[in-house]
């Protein structure tokens, strides 16, 4: 039975994308949806006024932590009951959501344009749609790369170290170098970010853990950011820092380097209303032992749980989010980077595209973090990642010990 209720979700939804949706028809003029995003997808007024005169429906947004939004949707899912009418879906939960069957499978009337729509497909069916097109990259302040003396950007894990030495040395800013080490899936992300810089990959193609020798790319990258942590290149209060916090280090110009610097950010930093780097603020190819740069994709999506009591009202606001007008303009505002290949090159050819060369040529190199898929048990997994390097960051463990302990994680992860 429940099988066939999702698939009759899935025809009628299919529908409400065609001309049946056009903005002048408003079927579901009157109805009020609850959506569900992180703070940094919070729309302004003017976008969600200009939705709701264009669809007559409503438009009732909530914000929460990226971390509660997951623990608040297990938990209402569990319990039978819809999150919101619109939610947030990470990259990283299309495996236990698509398990779950939590989701109504919705159709990509625009798929071409939309080449991350495959990281958010699970059994051949489609849970949400992707809008903000994030992978990561160095944002780095070039002001302060050039009062120490360095004339272009660092491009190997070493390079990145000397830079921020050189910083230091000059009294430029305490800490140079922007990284999380809090519980929390940001600090876990830019290590994996950082195993990709040192050459490796996390699993092996049986999901064996690759990162616990001394040789590998993860132990690597976990000594690495210990290193620097040690050296007075990173803020020991970094411990009790979330990715957003380290942002807003970065934009008040109180460090130099935002290493997992997020691709959409660079719109934020260099906009002087929001930022005091503005003028400084420069992307740069994510450094890379060989020489050739690599990064993985985190996009964010915006899907329908199956227990919402607005499906197809809800549908026409998950069409909107992607339309180009609207991407651009949440580009503009809030710095989502679009996921429509031919938005991005719009900006770009109209040069709205902060940092758009390197932008664009670090988007060629975006790799799945996990190449047979998001796995289910990825958040119990990353959660465990991001438990051991704050320890490790405390001088609780040693690295030795962290990636020894995050590999009895994956362990359990996967039972």
């Amino acid at each position: 039975m429940r099988k066939v209720f999702l698939a009759s979700v899935a025809v009628f939804l299919m529908a409400g994308w065609g001309p049946a949706m056009a903005d002048d028809a408003k079927p579901y003029a009157g109805q009020t949806i609850t959506v569900l995003f992180p703070p940094w997808t919070t729309l302004p007024k003017d976008m969600t006024d200009r939705f709701t005169a264009q669809t007559g429906i409503k438009l009732d947004l909530q914000t929460l932590g990226w971390d509660d939004i997951r623990t608040k949707i297990v938990t209402s899912m569990v319990a039978g009951s819809a999150p919101a009418d619109v939610t947030e879906v990470d990259w990283s939960w299309v495996g236990q959501f698509g398990a779950a069957q939590w989701y109504v499978p919705l159709d990509n009337s625009v798929k071409s344009d939309l080449p991350t729509d495959a990281i958010f497909t699970y059994d051949g069916k489609l849970i949400a749609l992707p809008y903000n097109n994030d992978f990561r990259l160095l944002i780095f302040n070039q002001d302060h790369l050039k009062k120490a003396g360095v004339d272009h950007a660092p491009t190997t894990p070493d390079d990145l170290l000397a830079d921020a030495k050189a910083i230091k040395a000059k009294g430029i800013v305490s800490f140079p170098i922007g990284l999380p080490f809090s519980a929390t899936e940001g600090s876990a992300t830019a290590w994996y970010l950082l195993t990709k810089a040192f050459g490796g990959e996390l699993f092996d193609k049986d999901f064996k853990p690759l990162f616990t020798t001394p040789d590998s790319a993860g132990y690597k990258a976990l000594a690495w950011e210990m290193q620097a942590l040690k050296d007075g290149l990173i803020d020991p209060a970094s411990t009790g820092l979330k990715d957003v916090e380290i942002q807003e280090l970065f934009k008040n110009g109180q460090i130099s380097f935002d290493v997992a610097g997020w691709a959409g950010n660079l719109s934020v930093y260099t906009d002087p209303t929001k930022s005091k780097v503005a003028s400084a603020a420069v992307g740069a190819l994510m450094p890379n032992v060989s020489g050739k740069t690599r990064t993985f994709g985190l996009p964010g999506a915006a899907g329908i749980p199956v227990a919402s009591q607005h499906k197809e009202a809800a549908a026409v606001f998950v069409k909107w989010m992607v339309a180009p007008e609207n991407q651009i303009e949440s580009y503009t505002v809030l710095g989502n980077l679009p996921t429509r290949t031919s938005v991005l090159q719009t900006l770009d050819n109209d040069g709205k595209l902060a940092s758009g060369k390197v932008l664009l040529e670090q988007a060629g190199s975006v790799e799945p973090l996990f190449k047979q898929g998001t796995p289910g048990w990825y958040p119990q997994f990353s959660s465990a990642v991001a438990t051991a390097l704050n320890q490790a960051a405390k001088g609780q463990l040693t690295v030795d010990d962290a990636v020894k302990q995050i590999a009895v994680g994956a362990t359990d992860a996967q039972k």
